[in-house]
């Protein structure tokens, strides 16, 4: 998963850091984010168009996307995505699903799937609706991957035993 383990004192089961540091939500919810986002990109494909670390060129015309810092997306994604999606005001897993989908998908649908949803899963469920009514083959078996990535980084999470013996 990327951080170092869990604390396990008491009831506490808060990830760490390679520092060894507790990881907060949005911190976690990044490790995710920008495993998927990846580097520099501009597919013709993408209505994005130009983008690094998920932030495209469409989105923020002013930035200079080349130049463009994991610091410098990390605020971006704090304010215009964490915050606007209010995934700042969820419990863990939640935040994660919401602030990946507002990221993947907008802020709006992030918040609307928000309003229907019962609890994580059905919300995965909803994303992969929405998926598969979009006409875009090219890009649907990442879309998946990406999902069921994120159900296996929470499941493994919620089911420790399951991340030991490789489901």
């Amino acid at each position: 998963m990327g951080f170092v383990g869990y604390l396990h004192m008491g009831c506490s089961s808060s990830p760490l850091d390679y520092g060894g540091n507790e990881m907060t939500n949005f911190d976690r919810t990044m490790e995710f984010i920008l495993k998927w986002e990846g580097l520099y990109s501009n597919d013709t494909r993408d209505s994005g168009g130009e983008t690094k670390y998920g932030i495209s060129k469409r989105a923020y015309p002013m930035l200079i996307i080349k130049d463009l810092t994991v610091e410098d997306a990390k605020l971006i994604y704090e304010k215009d995505y964490w915050k606007a999606s209010g995934a700042d005001k969820l419990d863990w897993p939640m935040c994660l699903v919401v602030m990946d989908t507002a990221v993947n998908m907008g802020v709006g649908r992030a918040k609307g799937f928000l309003e229907k949803a019962f609890n994580w899963t059905d919300y995965l469920f909803l994303r992969i609706e929405h998926y598969a009514k979009l006409n875009k083959p090219m890009y649907l078996r990442g879309w998946l991957n990406r999902v069921i990535d994120l159900h296996k980084t929470i499941n493994a999470e919620e089911h420790p035993i399951s991340r030991e013996i490789g489901l």
